[in-house]
């Protein structure tokens, strides 16, 4: 893996556009045409289309696609109790960071004998997705399920792909029965979305659906949300990313570190550093290059960038996914950072409590040298299902507020009808809405 090393007062408009570009995610119609096939047969021929698909995908034939509660025991026995305490640990501190995050209901009287209340209630259905791919994902069973537990969602289902052994893994079976999830579907791909979306014999329809997935799984979802009888989603999906922001009081192994453990994700994810130090460039350099060898996952990350040192005209152009660029000072690299909008932001600088003052756009920030990215991921307590693609700049993370929706009420007296409703009909009237007025004059005979 090799950085594209350009200097940020080097390039002109357009090459300082070009080299914060993502790399393009291609809209495959073929994915698409794919999808919608199994959409259609899943509403149409439920549990049967999924178990079709699942022996098409999976290679694997089941007779009952719900995990019965003799595998969800059997699956915490597959675990050593190091594994379990470690889903123990990160369960406690995600629920801890996220039972702050109730909302507390609101009233209040905004003129006397007009009262106005905001109150929550959980979505009546929610649906988690976790996908099995390259590697399980115990710690996505737990961001999901723990915010939806917290918010008091009554159905919470989650589906994920069955192994060739026909169970579902049991590290995200354990994560998920442990913070409160025993609806668990073995349906992986567009067809768990499908199923989730629209409903089968043995797959609750959901009204909300969450998760991360391949370009199937994130095709599904775009379908079903733009289908009015399928559901809603929660943040829109692209490839992993994260940009480090160091100065010379940097260490160059935490940040090679860093970025590797980004790049490590697929071939698509994009890793990016911010520095004022050319210096540091290079050491970060020669650091990815030592420890790369050691990455089981090494050929992926390597894969995620492939040019050199170039000169900032050609590196604006280069396909490479990986970047460093060369800033002049602290201000301009948080500049640089709030266009950009990571889904990940490492401040690996000498004061970064008064640097995140300035950082407006970004999924998650994690500050200092002793807190690597790998933290949130796994057991921190805030949530890893970020916005990315640039979408940090105007979507939050993963929240409970996103299993929960707002509903506001309003009471008036008489005397508060009629105190306002002078106003109310003035304004229908600008508006050309006599129906509106009408209302109110009914109620205070003509008073207003």
């Amino acid at each position: 893996m090799r950085l594209a090393i350009i200097n940020w007062n080097e390039a002109d408009t357009a090459q300082q556009a070009a080299v914060l570009r993502r790399p393009a995610v291609l809209v495959d119609d073929n994915i698409r045409k794919t999808v919608q096939e199994i959409i259609a047969e899943v509403r149409r021929d439920g549990d049967d289309a999924l178990r079709a698909r699942t022996l098409e995908y999976d290679g694997v034939s089941l007779d009952r696609l719900r995990a019965d509660s003799e595998e969800l025991a059997r699956a915490e026995q597959r675990l050593s109790k190091k594994d379990i305490d470690a889903i123990d640990v990160a369960i406690r501190n995600v629920r801890t960071f996220h039972e702050a995050q109730l909302a507390q209901p609101i009233a209040i009287d905004t003129m006397p004998g007009v009262r106005c209340e905001r109150i929550s209630h959980a979505i009546d259905a929610v649906g988690l997705y976790v996908p099995a791919g390259t590697a399980p994902l115990p710690s996505a069973a737990i961001m999901l399920a723990v915010p939806a537990a917290i918010a008091g969602c009554p159905t919470r289902i989650l589906c994920t792909p069955p192994r060739p052994d026909g169970y579902a893994d049991p590290a995200v079976v354990t994560a998920a029965v442990r913070a409160g999830v025993t609806e668990i579907f073995k349906v992986g791909g567009a067809q768990a979305i499908a199923a989730m979306a629209y409903g089968t014999a043995s797959v609750p329809k959901v009204r909300k659906i969450f998760g991360p997935g391949n370009a199937w799984v994130t095709s599904a979802k775009s379908l079903v949300s733009a289908d009015p009888e399928g559901a809603a989603i929660d943040l829109p999906a692209g490839p992993s990313e994260v940009l480090v922001m160091a100065d010379d009081s940097a260490s160059p192994e935490f940040v090679a570190a860093d970025l590797l453990s980004q790049a490590e994700h697929g071939t698509d994810s994009q890793v990016m550093l911010v520095t004022t130090s050319p210096e540091l460039a290079a050491r970060v350099q020669a650091e990815v290059d030592l420890q790369l060898k050691d990455l089981s996952r090494a050929d992926i990350a390597a894969e995620v960038a492939v040019v050199a040192f170039l000169p900032a005209d050609i590196a604006a152009e280069a396909m490479a996914n990986s970047r460093a660029i060369i800033v002049e000072n602290t201000e301009q690299a948080i500049a640089v950072s709030n266009r950009y909008a990571p889904e990940h932001l490492i401040l690996q600088v000498e004061a970064p409590r008064d640097v995140l003052d300035g950082i407006r756009n970004a999924g998650s920030v994690f500050l200092g040298p002793w807190t690597p990215e790998s933290v949130g991921d796994y057991c921190s307590g805030t949530n890893h299902v970020l916005p990315t693609y640039g979408y940090a700049s105007t979507y939050s993370g993963l929240g409970v507020d996103q299993f929960q929706r707002q509903m506001t009420v309003q009471e008036l007296s008489r005397d508060g009808l009629a105190a306002l409703g002078g106003t109310v009909v003035t304004l229908a009237n600008l508006e050309g809405l006599d129906g509106h007025a009408a209302a109110v004059h009914k109620r205070l005979g003509g008073e207003t």
